[in-house]
């Protein structure tokens, strides 16, 4: 069973879930503009919420928009802390070269997805315990999976 929590809302359209399982909910534009190739803006949704202490919403972008045009989120995931009572609103991104993209009011821009979060206890030390990967990081694991030949030999 999905678990559920009350989050407390103002909207003039409540977001939604579109099928049953979805983890994001639809957020809507609240306004009428058009983004032109490469640009950015920031989008009114009019939603605010009361999360309950221990939850975020984290703002993640469409991945239909992204795919068929290259609309995504600046910052995504835009995360909602459960104190912040103001309007969420969407860094869109038109990442297209070539064509504008029209967003009018009503039009699902971006899911909200609502979790549960941990804080943590920083420690200070003076240094941190070994691990398999070490310090590698972007890029450190490389593009394409090593294969081994019939005789055995990395490729």
């Amino acid at each position: 069973m999905t678990e559920s929590v009350e989050v407390l809302i103002t909207a003039p359209l409540v977001p939604n879930y579109a099928h049953p399982g979805d983890a994001g909910a639809d957020l809507h534009s609240s306004e009428d503009l058009v983004l032109a190739p490469g640009e950015r803006a920031l989008v009114g949704t009019g939603v605010s919420i009361a999360l309950p202490d221990g939850y975020a919403a984290f703002i993640v972008p469409r991945s239909g928009l992204a795919a068929k045009h290259g609309i995504t989120i600046v910052n995504s995931p835009g995360t909602i802390d459960a104190g912040y009572r103001g309007e969420i609103k969407v860094a869109l991104l038109n990442t297209d070269s070539s064509a504008s993209f029209p967003v009018n009011a009503g039009d699902r821009i971006a899911q909200m997805v609502i979790m549960p979060v941990t804080r943590a206890t920083f420690i200070p030390v003076d240094r941190l315990p070994g691990s398999l990967r070490g310090d590698g990081g972007f890029g450190s694991t490389g593009v394409a999976v090593q294969t081994t030949s019939t005789s055995g030999e990395a490729q």
